[in-house]
């Protein structure tokens, strides 16, 4: 049966059809190399080897949902979105628990965390809407879509400089908006007190 399939495409028409060891065959053909990319971009061993596994699991639970034409291009963009939607919540979490007294960081609970950063993700979006439009694109396409600098600018035809320089403004006005509502906020609970 293992020898019917002679294209990742076969195999992953056989994996959508539920065929198990088609899953393990392609498991066993791009584990490794998407492990060495995961590595190469985030230097964490554990941390690698979770996401390709979460790569997978994903995979296999929405197989039938997923459109697939192109197997190593998927897998491999898969990898680089994994990684960028790790350091975004690996940021978030840095700006709001690291703000926090360290005496209340014991204090909550994953839900509660997952709420807070919730919270936080609006509030952000609600300061960016104060930036100028295309202040707001660039921070989105580096900080959301994960593009680089130049890549940027090659997208919008502007200069390099150009993206930098909006990309300063936008992170200068989120702290600065995120300072003075941590701000609002301790003076809340001094109050309170």
């Amino acid at each position: 049966m293992l020898n019917n399939y002679s294209t990742d495409i076969e195999l992953w028409l056989a994996v959508r059809m539920d065929d198990q060891s088609a899953f393990n065959i392609l498991f066993d053909k791009y584990w490794v190399k998407l492990y060495k990319t995961a590595f190469y971009n985030n230097g964490n061993e554990e941390e690698s080897a979770e996401i390709v596994n979460d790569i997978f699991v994903s995979i296999w639970n929405r197989r039938k949902e997923l459109e697939i034409v192109s197997f190593p291009a998927f897998m491999q963009t898969s990898v680089r979105f994994q990684i960028c939607k790790r350091r975004k919540t690996a940021k978030l979490k840095l700006v709001y628990v690291g703000d926090l007294p360290s005496e209340n960081q014991s204090q909550f609970n994953e839900g509660e965390s997952r709420v807070s950063e919730q919270e936080l993700t609006a509030e952000i979006h609600e300061y960016l809407y104060q930036l100028p439009k295309r202040c707001q694109e660039i921070f989105k396409l580096s900080r959301i879509d994960c593009l680089s600098n130049q890549q940027i600018a090659d997208r919008l035809n502007i200069s390099k400089r150009s993206v930098e320089n909006q990309l300063s403004v936008a992170v200068k006005h989120l702290k600065s908006c995120l300072k003075h509502a941590m701000a609002l906020v301790s003076l809340f609970f001094l109050i309170q007190k």
